[in-house]
């Protein structure tokens, strides 16, 4: 796929991987469409981002929100060719641990956010890039790429929601990319190991040195740069389809 002049949705495109892939993006011509819950952050990357970038206040598990949002997004620019779905969010509990069983509402949100928020958007998306003129003669008419973690094969201690719900999208991938198959549409997985987005801010100097300790090579945590670049690259390659692509520095997670 030819990125310039397409239109994206990024999710969770305000902060770390999401605002990286929204930067390159624009950079390739792409117009983009940020959809994030902290208006702050998302309305400030798109005023500095120039006319091709709107911003939407979005809640990705709910319905009429992303309705909402995939109409202002066709409104503004006639089409959705692309969907990058990074928004989600993290949380370490023990299924039973000193204060009893895992808290149920915990679990359910978790899901909900990152599982079910990410078919949610994609579903809405695919309805409207099925209208879609083909760009090729093969009748391509779009690209969605899921954000997963290697917490899907690797869940560490206290992980059971996180690496559920992220196992998640690592299932629906090939089922998905055979559903919209027909229509021209490809669903890949990105699935990142250790990346440097901004929860790593709260942690201390010496946590983080052991953490990059545990990469295989190299020894360092990801840059959002890094899966944004491997996001165009997965969009440009139209024969890339139903993939889950693990971008960790060969990592493999240990229970803690």
């Amino acid at each position: 796929m030819d990125i310039s002049g397409k239109t994206a949705i990024v999710t969770g495109g305000a902060s770390g991987l999401g605002e990286a892939t929204v930067k390159r993006l624009t950079d390739a011509g792409a117009n983009v469409a940020i959809f994030d819950l902290n208006e702050e952050l998302g309305a400030k990357l798109a005023e500095q981002s120039g006319d091709r970038v709107i911003f939407q206040r979005v809640d990705v598990p709910d319905e009429e929100s992303v309705a909402n949002a995939i109409s202002a997004t066709m409104a503004k620019f006639d089409a959705i060719h692309i969907c990058c779905n990074f928004a989600g969010i993290a949380a370490a509990a023990k299924t039973l641990g000193r204060d009893g069983p895992h808290a149920l509402d915990l679990y359910n949100k978790v899901i909900q956010v990152n599982l079910a928020g990410t078919f949610n958007v994609l579903r809405l998306a695919a309805e409207q890039m099925a209208k879609n003129e083909p760009f090729d003669e093969y009748g391509g008419r779009g690209a969605i790429i899921n954000t997963a973690s290697v917490a899907a094969y690797e869940g560490q201690i206290g992980q059971a929601a996180y690496s559920a719900s992220k196992g998640g999208i690592v299932g629906m991938t090939v089922p998905v990319a055979r559903d919209l198959a027909s229509l021209g549409i490809r669903v890949n997985t990105i699935v990142p190991g250790l990346i440097a987005t901004p929860i790593f801010n709260i942690l201390e100097e010496k946590v983080i040195r052991a953490l990059e300790a545990s990469v295989l090579y190299p020894k360092r945590l990801g840059n959002p740069d890094e899966v944004a670049r491997l996001a165009m690259f997965i969009i440009e390659n139209d024969y890339i389809n139903g993939e889950c692509i693990r971008i960790d520095g060969g990592i493999r997670m240990q229970a803690r």
